[in-house]
């Protein structure tokens, strides 16, 4: 349902800076597009087509699904399940892209364990764990069928703060993920953490900061397929009451900080979800005055196009998958 017209989008992304278009490595389809939205019966997840058709539900609870993280190959979808009872927190969940076939990796006994994605090759998932009784937050890796469960990194040198959405580089070397600060409660109205991006070797070596606290980073960013840069958002707490929520890019070592979405009016917002598998979009939510729009730009910033159009429907944590490809001795249907 469109609320607003799309020359309202092309107003407020007309100050928007450009970078150069990143290229694909790997050959394939676009496919799928992922994202968590809430329901009646909490937040659940959703596919779309790139098209804005065959928009469609795949979790029905019970309990909620939120951060889906794609599988390189398209075929599987790994999620944060949010069970919430007395025995059970958070589970790292495999399901299908039709919504059949789902699996709890991790127990969510004792702790939570959410935020995870597919390392490159498919063979491996990297996520978040909180332990209850030590208050220990680290960012784990395990077998992409639940074994070998262990820490990668974590907590901060300082021992304070909490590591999130833990990403890995395409060449399968870096880990990056969003850390908060020890402070629990940020500057006021918001008294949210501070986020920052960090990064580590896949053994936890060589920790470095890419993103410092004070840009207020989302949560959710992203690699170029190309490995080339980062897609990341700023001001995504509004600690700049005066400011928009804004998409941008960095190098993989955090230089060269460049926005695709610079609004500067608090009431029009963007948040990055992620590149396309081909890398040449980047797929991504639009806030305009309370209205909810799921977009799709060049890996410039240029041509903003909807894929859902302005309504109340809020999509968040988006992924964009990769169109499965035939296996060998399939007849494929293009």
């Amino acid at each position: 349902m469109n609320r607003l017209k799309l020359v309202v989008l092309v107003v407020s992304l007309a100050c928007f800076a450009p970078i150069p278009t990143a290229s694909a490595t790997y050959a394939g389809h676009n496919g799928l597009i992922v994202f968590g939205a809430v329901t009646g019966s909490g937040s659940q997840l959703f596919t779309v087509r790139p098209n804005g058709h065959d928009l469609r539900q795949i979790t029905f609870g019970p309990g909620e699904a939120v951060q889906p993280d794609w599988s390189r190959d398209g075929r599987t979808i790994v999620y944060e399940h949010d069970w919430d009872t007395e025995s059970q927190c958070a589970t790292v969940d495999v399901i299908n892209p039709d919504g059949s076939g789902r699996v709890s990796l991790t127990t969510g006994v004792g702790g939570c364990e959410g935020q995870p994605t597919f390392t490159p090759d498919g063979a491996e998932i990297v996520y978040e764990h909180f332990d209850f009784n030590t208050f220990d937050d680290a960012v784990w890796g395990m077998n992409a069928d639940g074994s070998n469960q262990h820490r990668i990194i974590g907590p901060w040198p300082n021992g304070q703060g909490f590591a999130t959405d833990p990403n890995v580089s395409p060449d399968g070397k870096t880990l990056s993920f969003v850390g908060f600060d020890g402070n629990l409660f940020g500057p006021p109205p918001n008294f949210e953490p501070a986020q920052g991006l960090f990064s580590s070797g896949l053994d936890g070596s060589n920790f470095a900061e890419l993103l410092p606290f004070t840009l207020d980073l989302a949560i959710k960013h992203d690699w170029a397929p190309d490995g080339k840069h980062l897609l990341v958002g700023t001001n995504a707490n509004f600690f700049d009451p005066n400011d928009s929520a804004n998409i941008a890019t960095i190098r993989p070592d955090g230089t060269d900080l460049h926005y695709l979405v610079h609004s500067h009016d608090p009431a029009v917002n963007a948040f990055a979800g992620s590149y396309s598998p081909d890398g040449k979009y980047i797929v991504f939510r639009l806030e305009d005055h309370g209205n909810f729009a799921l977009m799709q730009m060049r890996s410039d910033g240029s041509h903003p196009k909807q894929i859902l159009g302005f309504s109340s429907f809020r999509p968040r944590a988006i992924d964009w998958g990769a169109r499965p490809q035939p296996a060998a001795g399939d007849q494929g249907d293009d």
